[in-house]
């Protein structure tokens, strides 16, 4: 006899509701709820009253939060576990509410609900072919102000496994730069690197902004356009693929990595982070789960394993592709030489 039980249909409901966990996570980071508790507010009207909300919706709001795991309830009062502590609570130097502009915008929930998904896994492909990175898509200016606290940590780590800091003179191509802040890392390690952005051209605005803001403007030089057309020179020390890839087919990925190899100097390298799933596909959850994310978003992009990762790269005509944990998020990179 099975002594779990028998099965019940929590999971399911619970994964077709999934979308009041979102909604009330942007709310609450919206009215900054998780600051005022952690500022001293514990209770709900005096929660209610520090973010200006009502009494009645500040409780249903809590509660529903406190369900989630989002805060603790200790008889009528509130406060925050310490992943909240750590995350939610604006004063934090790991704050990242800033990421649910991006996240929970209504353009990236229209991918995911307003749309067959059915439809799309029959067709393998969006009914919005390719609306997630046509040219100049505003969405990236709002992943690029955005995201940038959620990615802080991965440029720490990608700069230091690179060791960056100890290679002397670097001409550094940073591909689909965004915040711009994987080259601005690079660039506060080694005053000796210069760093090429592309992205499209208010994207780079932003990236701009952020250079201006590290003191290494001066440094940083924009050259907007797509990667797959763009004049990316030739010679070049090092090249930072971020969050590209998992954009494109198989075929068009090698397509731009062999435009890359051949901006490169023979023997330097490229690093290509990106969510990159064992190949059973299935783990690690977060990585493994973005290819659904790419089906939605993208007419052929996928999650693409470690071993597809070096496939393409030898395939790309680089040298070596070895792939390096980086121990801050299920990103992995890989590195390999032209």
């Amino acid at each position: 006899m099975d002594s779990a039980g028998p099965p019940t249909p929590d999971r399911i409901l619970g994964d077709l509701w999934a979308f009041r966990r979102s909604a009330a996570l942007k709310a609450a980071i919206e009215l900054d709820l998780f600051s005022k508790i952690a500022e001293g507010a514990g209770t709900v009207e005096a929660i209610a009253s520090a973010c200006g909300a009502s009494t009645h919706g500040t409780r249903i709001l809590c509660d529903f939060l406190t369900i989630g795991g989002h805060l603790l309830k200790e008889g009528s009062c509130y406060r925050l576990p310490p992943e909240s502590a750590s995350f939610l609570d604006r004063r934090s130097p790991a704050y990242i509410g800033t990421a649910s502009t991006f996240i929970v915008a209504p353009e990236m929930a229209a991918y995911m609900l307003n749309e067959s998904k059915s439809f799309v896994v029959k067709g393998g492909t969006t009914f919005r072919a390719g609306t997630s990175v046509k040219p100049e898509n505003p969405i990236w200016v709002e992943f690029a102000r955005y995201m940038a606290p959620l990615v802080a940590p991965l440029t720490v780590a990608l700069a230091e496994v690179l060791q960056v800091a100890v290679a002397g003179p670097l001409d550094v191509l940073d591909i689909a730069a965004g915040h711009g802040l994987f080259g601005i890392a690079i660039a506060t390690r080694n005053p000796k690197a210069r760093i090429t952005a592309v992205d499209w051209s208010a994207v780079l605005e932003v990236a701009a902004e952020n250079a201006s803001k590290a003191g290494v403007a001066e440094r940083i030089q924009k050259l907007p356009g797509s990667a797959f057309e763009v004049d990316l020179g030739t010679g070049r020390d090092l090249a930072l693929v971020t969050n590209f890839v998992h954009h494109f087919s198989r075929s068009q990925s090698i397509q731009f990595l062999r435009r890359l190899h051949n901006a490169l100097k023979p023997g330097d390298r490229v690093a290509v982070l990106d969510f990159m799933p064992n190949p059973d596909r299935i783990t690690p959850p977060i990585a493994a789960s973005f290819a659904f994310t790419m089906l939605a978003m993208t007419e052929e992009g996928d999650a693409y394993t470690t071993e597809e990762h070096q496939a393409m790269l030898e395939e790309a005509g680089f040298r070596g592709p070895r792939i390096r944990e980086l121990g801050v998020s299920e990103h992995r990179v890989a590195i390999a030489e032209a």
